[in-house]
């Protein structure tokens, strides 16, 4: 059931902003007193922006859609939903390679691709519509999260909208493009002034490194697609290649191994390495014995060329957020070649983070306790 009214957040305000209405729920947002929940994606990516649009769109005799788009759009729209309930939308693993996510169904709407961004400002998300809008001082935000377990502490956590936190300098943090996707990809319409346009927040990755040893490449994924990341707020993981998350596993002797052990995953990332964080990269296996960590890795399914889907092999989720300032940019919506998406990290990595793990280790076992969480 999707309403509408005057939403405000941090002293900012929209009217008539689309959200979604809900009566039952198998999360924890009733309890913690939260009023909801809202993302942070662009708006192609958005259930409820594709309900509004079709809508609109259907209503409207001269810009009305094929009967055949909306039916597929429409069904399309039920199976990614199903998926997002589910709290499985950010990989990928369980669909044949043939499956195409909802927003490249969307893509393939008539309608020029001009009159979809000018949607945006109407009926999309409300970090993306005060985007559209001009409502903000700079078209972005930064999330910094807090650790929750090993060891409590780390970063405040924070979200700053429209600009970067007091004391941070743009030029501290590292800058990289948010991938684009051309036509032949998924994207858009093609307008004459831009060829591709951002679908999700996914980076290119130089390499990835385990206690400083570069790992393998995935040779399930054809060569021709280059190496990225999807960074992920909604991710409580991070996930990757399945034959590299296999060779991962038999570098640390297994699933299980100890948790005084520190390892450090790390991204290579616009030149720049950053690393998880060991106390982000473990998790404690059995309750009431703090010396047996496994990793918080899963496999997810590796993108296929030409395959309609998303083409990124690892999605960075809390574990990789956690070590990080993380600076999300979506640019100008209307002016991408001029103005386009990119994202900074700054990593808040301490040099001595694998020897705090192994002292929060020492400690909760001479107490018997478990690890914090």
């Amino acid at each position: 059931m999707i309403g509408y009214d005057a939403v405000s957040l941090a002293g900012l305000t929209l009217q008539d902003q689309y959200f979604a209405a809900i009566n039952d729920t198998n999360t924890s947002v009733a309890q913690t007193r939260c009023s909801g929940i809202f993302g942070l994606g662009f708006p192609l990516n958005s259930v409820i922006w594709t309900d509004m649009f079709l809508n609109q769109q259907q209503v409207s005799r001269s810009r009305s859609l094929r009967r055949d788009v909306v039916s597929r759009i429409d069904a399309m729209r039920k199976r990614w939903f199903d998926k997002s309930v589910l709290g499985i939308s950010s990989f990928r693993h369980v669909d044949p390679p043939s499956y195409q996510s909802m927003p490249q169904l969307k893509r393939q709407v008539t309608t020029s691709s001009s009159a979809i961004i000018s949607s945006f400002g109407v009926s999309g998300p409300f970090i993306p519509r005060l985007v559209s809008l001009g409502g903000l001082a700079s078209p972005m935000f930064a999330i910094a999260l807090q650790r929750d377990t090993i060891e409590i502490g780390g970063n405040e956590g924070m979200l700053s909208i429209g600009g970067l936190p007091s004391g941070v300098q743009n030029e501290s943090l590292t800058w990289v493009p948010v991938r684009q996707y051309a036509l032949q990809q998924g994207g858009l319409t093609q307008d004459a002034s831009v060829e591709a346009y951002p679908i999700a927040w996914e980076i290119p990755v130089d390499d990835v490194f385990l206690d400083g040893v570069k790992l393998p490449r995935s040779q399930l994924c054809s060569s021709n697609i280059s190496l990225s990341a999807l960074i992920d707020t909604g991710n409580s993981l991070i996930r990757g290649p399945p034959d590299v998350i296999s060779y991962i596993q038999n570098m640390l002797g297994g699933p299980h191994f100890a948790c005084s052990s520190p390892h450090t995953l790390a991204f290579q990332i616009g030149g720049r390495m950053f690393p998880v964080d060991p106390r982000d990269f473990v998790n404690q296996v059995h309750s009431g014995d703090a010396q047996v960590c496994g990793a918080n890795l899963a496999q997810t399914d590796v993108p296929v060329l030409g395959g309609g889907g998303y083409l990124y092999s690892w999605s960075l989720g809390d574990p990789f957020l956690k070590g990080v300032l993380a600076a999300f940019y979506y640019g100008s919506f209307t002016g991408l070649s001029q103005d386009p998406p990119r994202i900074g990290f700054l990593s808040t990595v301490p040099s001595d983070a694998g020897q705090r793990l192994e002292d929060a280790v020492s400690a909760a076992s001479a107490e018997q306790n478990d690890l914090p969480g």
